[in-house]
């Protein structure tokens, strides 16, 4: 029991060594190419994983899940946390409406496609396209670090990857259900689901943050003042985790919590001086968390999969980039008159669209589950991943700039 625990023990050190280590490199290569990061750790976890074999974890070990879980909620605690309230208010509709109707739009085109493509039955198409419909926090936030984005653009999409995470992970299970013939679709029980997810997730968040900033901001009762970034990821970690054994949706939770620690101030509750310290620790942890999610998932790539469906899967996500994304961007953004969005803007919103930590969660969890044509799944998740992420997210700076959406640091203009 001993030598297990050592070799397990060690088995870590080693794995957390290897991927900082490449990430470092990876990371130093990327900014002087000017490229996002989590495009090179994908392509760097491809070559160290599937080529060296330096690492070898499996997508449903524990070890995965806690990076991904863990990993996904800090990085979208920081996005939270970088989010103006005043200028969410401005965008909610729109956000609102990408969130829920929008992956209605997404899962309903891309499952069709998947239906007729792969030949498999509606339900398990339906499915499919709901594991890839949620748009990715843990790789949108981090290209928006580097790439400075116009505010309301920016704020939008960050939002949106946050939010329609429930509605995705809720049609997935609800899908699930049918399919296997545990339950059968009620739109009526769906909704129920969405609005306890969805709102559990926001309470949870909204009460988490806010005692832990009174803890830290108050003049007379904060005790933990001295502890401000140890606080920070405790509230990241602590409000995921009460939200998902609460049974609402952890990643709203702590989405909704970093809104409080970026919005605190607007509440009474300042951090006096503590905002430049929290920004090098967040910046810091956030950058390793990159380079563990992203560099594993590059590790995990099953190139034998993709050869079996690669045309078809690769179809599917053309449709879900060129086709799916369009409509529901135009469905969601047209109706919002007071946002006032310009074709630019929706023409952006269009192409930053990357799939990543949640899906990949999502499928490795199925394919655990023995779920019928898990396989179809998975290739088409693998390649949902690989397309997004390396074609849009390599070219997010190279299209702002071609519509005009880089903010001009000098004067925060664009």
């Amino acid at each position: 029991m001993e030598n297990t625990t050592t070799e397990l023990i060690q088995h870590l050190m080693l794995l957390l060594l290897v991927i900082v280590s490449t990430g470092m490199i990876v990371g130093t290569i990327a900014k002087k190419l000017r490229l996002p990061d989590v495009a090179l750790f994908i392509i760097a976890g491809m070559i160290i994983g599937q080529g060296f074999h330096w690492i070898n974890e499996s997508s449903t070990s524990l070890t995965n899940q806690f990076i991904l879980v863990a990993g996904s909620a800090i990085i979208l605690f920081d996005g939270g946390r970088n989010i103006r309230l005043h200028g969410l208010k401005q965008v909610g509709w729109t956000v609102g409406l990408l969130s829920v109707p929008g992956v209605l739009i997404t899962v309903g085109v891309v499952g069709a496609v998947i239906h007729y493509l792969f030949g498999i039955d509606w339900l398990y198409a339906l499915l499919a396209a709901a594991v890839i419909a949620s748009t990715d926090p843990a790789s949108i936030i981090p290209v928006f670090r580097q790439v400075r984005i116009r505010e309301r653009v920016r704020e939008t999409v960050e939002s949106e990857s946050a939010f329609n995470d429930a509605t995705g992970s809720i049609l997935t299970f609800a899908l699930l259900g049918a399919a296997t013939g545990k339950s059968s679709l009620d739109a009526g029980v769906i909704t129920l689901d969405f609005l306890k997810t969805a709102l559990g997730g926001i309470g949870v968040g909204l009460g988490v943050g806010f005692a832990v900033v009174y803890l830290v901001s108050h003049i007379r009762f904060g005790v933990l003042r001295d502890y401000t970034t140890i606080a920070m990821i405790g509230t990241a970690i602590g409000s995921y985790l009460l939200g998902d054994l609460l049974h609402v949706s952890g990643f709203m939770a702590t989405f909704v919590a970093g809104l409080i620690w970026g919005n605190s101030g607007s509440f009474g509750l300042h951090m006096h001086g503590k905002h430049e310290e929290m920004s090098h620790f967040s910046d810091n942890m956030t950058v390793m968390m990159r380079m563990l999610i992203f560099i594993l998932l590059g590790s995990q790539v099953d190139f034998g999969l993709l050869a079996d469906y690669w045309w078809q899967s690769l179809l599917a996500v053309l449709v879900l980039m060129v086709i799916a994304r369009p409509l529901t961007v135009f469905a969601s953004a047209l109706p919002d008159v007071k946002s006032r969005w310009s074709l630019k803007e929706m023409a952006f919103m269009m192409w930053v669209r990357e799939t990543g930590v949640i899906p990949a969660a999502l499928s490795g969890m199925l394919a655990g589950m023995g779920v019928k044509h898990a396989d179809i799944i998975a290739s088409v998740t693998f390649m949902a991943i690989m397309l997004t992420i390396l074609l849009q997210a390599s070219t997010t700076a190279w299209m702002a700039r071609k519509l005009g959406m880089v903010l001009d640091t000098k004067n925060g203009k664009q």
